[in-house]
């Protein structure tokens, strides 16, 4: 072998060695549960939800999806203030502890709640009454797969997920203890399912 050879052999093996502490290092983060306390801690330039025990940084939102956000929060707001509701209204960023547990808080694009009694100077401590989540590119299996889950779990009464690409709204209601989904698109007028004479239609 030459000296080049030698040295080349051993520059590949240096690189595989790296690239295994690398892996090691990686997989040890991974095994690593995060806490609320973690959660409180995180710089404020990062947005992040906990859910169980694992971080999972938030997508930058998109025109579209902070033009819905703002569409929707207002005629909700408007709705509730109209009627002199007893439910408040909380667009993102704002968090949410679905359970008991400090594992798993979410920060839903709106959440919207009727029970004053789980509001805290921090967020939520609890299942929202209803949900809100707007697709993004980047997260859509987050927000109708591991979100779906956690909500159903929670026993959220009513969650949408609102899909600007596609423009449809799927709705997820929650009826005799068991979930209905129905699918809308944006020119349908879609009943909330906490009100009796809410019905919204995306602009």
């Amino acid at each position: 072998m030459t000296a080049r050879g030698h040295l080349h052999g051993q520059a590949k093996k240096n690189v595989c060695h790296s690239r295994s502490e690398e892996i090691i290092k990686e997989a040890r983060l991974e095994d690593v549960i995060y806490t609320e306390e973690d959660y409180y801690a995180l710089p404020e330039e990062r947005r992040a939800e906990l859910i169980e025990g694992v971080f999972y940084d938030m997508a930058v939102p998109s025109e579209a999806h902070q033009r819905i956000l703002m569409d929707l929060a207002t005629d909700i707001n408007n709705y509730i203030r109209g009627k002199k509701g007893d439910c408040r209204i909380y667009p993102a960023p704002f968090a949410v502890r679905l359970f008991k547990d400090d594992k798993t808080i979410v920060e839903p694009d709106i959440s919207v709640i009727c029970d004053k009694d789980k509001i805290t100077e921090k967020g939520c401590n609890g299942a929202p009454d209803w949900v809100i989540e707007i697709l993004s590119p980047s997260n859509q299996w987050h927000d109708t797969s591991k979100k779906l889950r956690l909500y159903m779990t929670a026993r959220v009464r009513e969650y949408w997920i609102v899909d600007p690409e596609e423009e449809t709204v799927t709705v997820y209601s929650l009826a005799d203890n068991d979930y209905r989904v129905s699918i809308h698109t944006f020119e349908d007028s879609i009943r909330a399912g906490i009100y009796e004479d809410l019905t919204i239609k995306i602009k």
